[in-house]
Formats: structure tokens, sequence, C-alpha cells
């Protein structure tokens, strides 16, 4: 079957527009700057990996695109599976694009249908597995291109759609998304002049745990080369765990827990359950919730089904997969400080120690912590330290454990928001993509943000997709080297040290 009712046969040649065949047809993209000439890129937006996952699709497997005739334009960003932002949680702009034809990629590149071989970098956005948008342009390609790099961002089913359990359809909807893109890119990136050979997958907070993922899923081993996470907690959801909260969404919604049942359910009643089952219970305490949240993790995340995905990332990686990859993770040092902000006030009258205890730090582990965290000035930001390091920075300490004597890089990213006051959540985005000219960089990185800083994050990420290391030490037993990302950026062996009272003795 082909699909005719989506392309253009009558638009004529223009020097601005570049074409390029995939395998389901032809697409038109747009070049930025003077058509092949030094630090121009173009631009292919859009392009349809998968059909809409819509109607008998809605919860199933992806299908790949059926074929089109004729040139199909990718001129402008595809619809978007995000359909409300997490404007509470994420500072980076992620528009919203009406549609139905949610599942596709754009592919950024300075040298279409050039028969070049450049390296190639996949990127999965973040926003909690419930947000999130590829549309960003934070994510547009321009920099990485102009450094020699074809970068592709995809967009993937989110919250219920893409990860909740339902009795009759596939689990782990969105980790076949993933997949199925990716294999998009292995048979398609070399008409955009990139290498299917040096694929690096890389995203931030859920998209850092999207790759970690990766990683550790045999299913994927053939897809890429190398993986660079930012800000990537470890995102396993037991079956178990999936499975009730399934159910008890599906009653909730007052519907069989089927495909049959959740299709009388509309996109926008969906999403009103979600925000439900995040509500806090009749007078919880937030601490408590906070506590849950730590230990529990996100409630829509990759399901460790015993199929699709065998096991948790650690045990994964432990097991030796992935191990054959060079990876490179990191965190700012105060991701979430900033859910706390207005609560500062009232926090300031209470013992950093006493709420530490509550969220179950206890005894020599919680006095050597707060020794080792002095420097951190008052309760909020203690606290918000906590949760980064009980988040991001033991889970970057386990996956280097796990993974044992594979090629493994680590990084702080030390430079605090202007805005802020700390280095929060997302600060580090449009340093990795060097675009700190791009739309509300300055609402999180001040009016004047330091190239040089961009300069040293991104010209790491270039190397690493090119080279397979990002020019600093590995992080190896005995020296423990990582690289500080801040305003005089250095290598520290003792930069993870206030993190390790929180493991495991």
């Amino acid at each position: 079957m082909t699909d005719t009712a989506v392309t253009d046969t009558t638009a004529q040649p223009r020097a601005d527009l570049v074409e390029v065949e995939t395998t389901a047809g032809r697409v038109r993209g747009r070049w930025r700057g003077v058509a092949g000439a030094a630090g121009s890129s173009a631009a292919f937006l859009g392009i349809p990996f998968a059909e809409p996952p819509v109607g008998e699709l809605r919860f199933a497997a992806p299908v790949p695109h059926r074929a089109w005739t004729g040139v199909r334009d990718a001129l402008e960003h595809g619809p978007t599976p995000q359909r409300e932002t997490l404007a509470e949680i994420t500072l980076i702009p992620e528009p919203s694009v009406p549609g139905a034809s949610t599942l596709n990629v754009n592919v950024f590149t300075p040298a279409p249908g050039s028969g070049e071989a450049l390296p190639v970098l996949v990127y999965i956005h973040g926003g909690g597995y419930t947000a999130g948008s590829p549309a960003s342009p934070w994510y547009d390609g321009a920099a990485f291109n102009r450094d020699g790099v074809v970068t592709v961002s995809i967009s993937y089913r989110l919250g219920f759609d893409g990860f909740g359990w339902i009795s009759d359809a596939p689990n782990n909807r969105a980790v076949l998304d993933w997949l199925l893109a990716l294999e998009w890119v292995q048979q398609n990136i070399a008409a955009f002049g990139g290498d299917a050979s040096r694929v690096t997958i890389s995203g931030q907070s859920a998209g850092g745990a999207a790759v970690l993922a990766l990683l550790g899923l045999p299913a994927a081993q053939g897809l890429f080369s190398g993986v660079y996470s930012i800000s990537g907690p470890i995102a396993d959801v037991s079956l178990e765990r999936s499975e009730k909260t399934g159910r008890h969404l599906a009653e909730l919604a007052g519907v069989e827990p089927t495909r049959a049942g959740w299709s009388s359910v509309s996109e926008e009643g969906i999403l009103d359950l979600q925000k439900k089952l995040a509500e806090p219970p009749q007078g919880g305490n937030p601490m408590d919730m906070m506590t849950v949240f730590i230990e529990e993790g996100l409630p829509w995340a990759p399901v460790i089904d015993g199929q699709l995905v065998p096991h948790g990332v650690l045990d994964a990686l432990a097991l030796g997969v992935g191990s054959d990859k060079p990876l490179v993770l990191g965190a700012t040092d105060d991701e979430f400080t900033m859910i706390l902000k207005e609560a500062e006030g009232k926090l300031r009258f209470i013992p950093p120690s006493l709420l530490l205890g509550k969220m179950g730090l206890k005894g020599a582990a919680r006095r050597e912590y707060l020794a080792a965290n002095r420097s951190v000035k008052g309760t909020a930001n203690k606290l918000g330290r906590y949760i980064t390091d009980r988040m991001f920075r033991t889970a970057i300490l386990r996956v280097i454990a796990a993974r044992g004597a594979a090629p493994t890089w680590t990084y702080r990213f030390s430079w605090k928001s202007p805005t802020f006051g700390s280095s929060v959540h997302c600060v580090d985005v449009p340093f990795f993509f060097d675009c700190l000219a791009a739309d509300r960089v300055g609402a999180i990185a001040g009016e004047n943000p330091p190239q040089s800083l961009a300069d040293a994050v991104h010209g790491g990420a270039v190397a690493f997709i090119r080279d397979g290391d990002p020019g600093w030490p590995r992080f190896v037993a005995g020296t423990e080297v990582a690289r500080v990302f801040d305003a005089g950026t250095r290598d520290d062996e003792h930069a993870f040290d206030s993190v390790k009272a929180l493991l495991p003795a």
C-alpha cells in the first residue's frame, strides 16, 4: 500500500530546498544558510517512522510507515505525543504540535545526499515520560552539524499510552517506538550523510534514563555504538507494579483493563486520569511522598517484563550487556533543588538532619553525608542536594560499578544558574547543544551564559560521538577521575566523594 494523501508532487525546485530518498519515499528538507556551503546545514522535520498510533494501532506495537509516492515535505515539525507540557519541572521550551502522526524523526545534517559517512547523534527528549517534545529549538542540531555530526531527534509515546499495562497489549510500547526509530536511522541515515555504524544515543532526564535502558537492552545492541546520558536516573518498573497501576487506572476510568476497554477513553481522559494518579492523598505528608518517589521512581517507565526487557538496567549491565559500548554519564549538582524554592523560607527553621531522617537517612550514614556536604548552605539546598544524589549521582556510581571494566566516563555539571543560584535540572542542555542564543535559554542560564563552558561541554560531546572518547580520563577504581564542568572546568578525583555515604556498605 502507498500513501498519496500527504505528498507534494507539484513544487518546483528551489535553491533553499533539498531532497533525500528514504526507504518509504522521497522527502524534502530546507537548507539553513547557502546550500552546501561551509557551516550550513539542512533540516528535515517530522519524517514519520511509524504509522499513526491511532485506532487499531493506539495501544499496539509501532508499525513502520507505509511507502508514499512523490515527494513528502519535511519542512515543519510533525505532531508530538505531548499534549500538555511539564512546565513545573522543565524550563526547556518543548512545544506541543497537534495531529495524529506523532511517531516521527527530525534530521539535521550538513551533508544530505553527499555519500559522506559522518558520525551520528540520536537524541531522546526528557519530560518524566509524560511530557517533552522533539520539536524544541534547543534540540536543533545546527552546532553538531557545524562540527561534522548528523543529528536526529525522535518522538515516542508518553505516559500510559507508552508504558501503561493493558492485559492484551504489548508492554513497553514506548521502548518499541525507540527501537523502531533507531532501526529507521540504521536504514536511512546514509542518505543524509551519516554513518550507521557510528551512532551515539543521548538524552536528558527521562531521555537519559531511556538511553541507559537501551544500553542494557539485548534487542537494541546492534542499533548504536555509544551512549551519552545526561541526568539519567535508573527508571525500572517491575511488571507487578505496572500491572497494579494499570488495573487501578482502569478502575478510575470505569473500564476493563483491555484494549477494547481503553479504546473508549479519550486522550484527554487518560491525561486527567494520570493527573489523578499523581495527586497526593488527602492529608499526605510531602516528605513521605518525596521518599516514595525517590524509592519507587517514575510510575511510567520501561517495564521489566521478562521479554523485551528481561532485566533491570543494573542487572543487565552487570551481565555484560552493552559492555562493548563507551558510555558517558553525569548530572548537575542540584537537579531538583528548584522544586523546593517556594518552601525555602519555611524549611530554613527545620534542621536538615530531621528532614533527612524522615526520608530514611539515619545514623552514621546521615552524619557522614552531612559532613561531606557542609558547603551546601540552607535546609532547602541540603534537601535538594540529597534528592539529586539519591536519584542521579548514586545511580551514576552504581552504573559504573555494574559495568566493571567497560569504558565509562563521568562528569559533574557544577556551574550555577544565575537565575536559581544552583546547578539545576536542565541548565546543562543548552551547553550540550551549544545553543546559548536559543529561545528561553536566558530564563535558566542568565543573560550572559559563558560560551567557554559551552565549548567545553559541547566539544567533549563531539569528541565522544566522533572518537568514542570525550577527552578526559575514564572513571576507574583507584583514580575515579570525573570532569567537573564549571566556570573553570577541571578534572577531579574526589568529585563523587560526597555521595558515597548513600551507597550500600
